[in-house]
């Protein structure tokens, strides 16, 4: 294999169960096969720095330790070793994810590159607040996360979201309209397989229901457990939550369940690999994305993954009514939209599905068309191959 010109950057690591990762991989691949390979770039899982492996064909995947106590000091050394990868080296591209990995290579691009790319999926400025929640009142390092944002933004040739609300926030800043694309994330659907839920719906004696993703307090896993407990004051239901959390939040999302006397129709289960995931969306008889009204999902954007990938299986999606989820489809034809905060609002969605099979039935089909016909993974990855051509990359 030739050279690569292309490198992705990214402070995730990679493979993981995790959306961001998921996107990588995709990424990552679709530019590798169009443009002859590329070095991707990635967290290490431990304390070795793991050089040159093809993970998929033509992606030769180096991972880079990030050590330290807390986050501030693993981004560090991570800058650090990315420093030193880098030496010596330029590509034609180099695509970024955020300011994490990106910072360094915006402040001396001539050095690396000559086009950079910057993918924005999220902004610690508005982000990180959420994790760890002092955040928000350190004016200083604030100012700091948004000043680093803007070089790299500034330094961009190129900029990348999935989400409208997004590329407004960034023309907010001060971004030019022509220089973001806007590419939706994408599903795989031979892994996401279509299944029909019939006309069983109101039969069963219980009713099953999923939330997977992250459980971050901007993803609302709260509100899911809050409406179980109204839901069974009505019906017997049970909930499964499936994705990544710190042993804190499980431990609040269980002692809420217990407060509201349904422990026992709760189930928390760690991140899987998408083909487990699908089984248990596969038994489901409704997903929930009650994603909360802040400034991370009404002001920054998103593009959840989750709602896209379950509106390819055949289970019925109940999402919150924000500007990000109508970007992917229409109320009462692709999912049920409820009022954000509102655990009501998804009680009596669920119930309204629970009672109509046949709407419920109409949504799942409905849902499998539009992701086929927009939201595939190939689509993506076509938008991704034209802005790059666009930008002067040569396939």
């Amino acid at each position: 294999m030739n050279k690569p010109k292309i490198a992705y950057i990214s402070f995730d690591t990679v493979p993981a169960p995790k959306g961001a990762a998921i996107h990588i991989i995709a990424f990552s691949r679709i530019l590798a096969d169009a443009f002859d390979g590329i070095n991707l770039v990635t967290v290490s899982s431990t304390t070795e720095c793991i050089d040159g492996q093809e993970i998929y064909p033509q992606v030769i995947q180096t991972t880079l330790p990030a050590v330290g106590d807390n986050l501030i000091q693993r981004v560090l050394y991570f800058r650090h070793q990315l420093k030193r990868w880098l030496q010596g080296k330029e590509f034609a591209a180099i695509h970024i994810r955020s300011i994490y990995e990106g910072y360094g290579i915006a402040l001396q691009k001539s050095r690396y590159c000559q086009q950079l790319i910057f993918e924005v999926n999220g902004l610690p400025s508005i982000e990180l607040k959420y994790r760890y929640p002092a955040v928000a009142d350190d004016k200083e390092l604030l100012y700091k996360l948004r000043s680093q944002e803007q070089i790299c933004l500034t330094a961009a040739d190129l900029i990348l979201t999935p989400s409208k609300v997004t590329a407004q926030y960034l023309q907010s800043r001060g971004i030019p309209e022509n220089k973001i694309k806007l590419i939706p994330n994408g599903v795989d659907l031979e892994v996401f397989t279509y299944k029909s839920i019939g006309d069983v719906t109101s039969k069963k004696q219980e009713l099953q229901m999923l939330y997977f993703g992250t459980l971050s307090s901007w993803q609302g896993v709260n509100l899911a457990i809050e409406a179980l407990g109204l839901i069974n004051k009505d019906i017997r239901a049970d909930l499964t939550v499936i994705g990544q959390a710190r042993p804190e939040q499980i431990k609040i999302l269980k002692q809420l369940a217990h407060k509201l006397q349904v422990a026992d129709k709760l189930q928390i289960l760690a991140p899987m690999t998408q083909s487990e995931l699908v089984q248990y969306i596969h038994t489901s008889d409704v997903i929930l994305a009650p994603l909360t009204a802040n400034d991370r999902n009404l002001i920054q954007g998103c593009c959840p993954l989750k709602v896209l990938e379950g509106m390819a299986t055949g289970i019925p999606i109940i999402a919150s009514d924000l500007p990000v989820v109508r970007e992917l489809g229409e109320n009462q034809v692709h999912f049920l939209l409820v009022k954000p905060g509102s655990a009501k609002a998804i009680k009596d969605a669920v119930l309204q599905l629970y009672n109509e099979p046949t709407l419920a039935n109409q949504l799942a089909q409905n849902a499998r068309k539009k992701i086929a016909e927009n939201y595939t993974w190939h689509n993506a990855g076509q938008a991704l191959i034209a802005a790059y051509t666009e930008l002067g990359c040569e396939v």
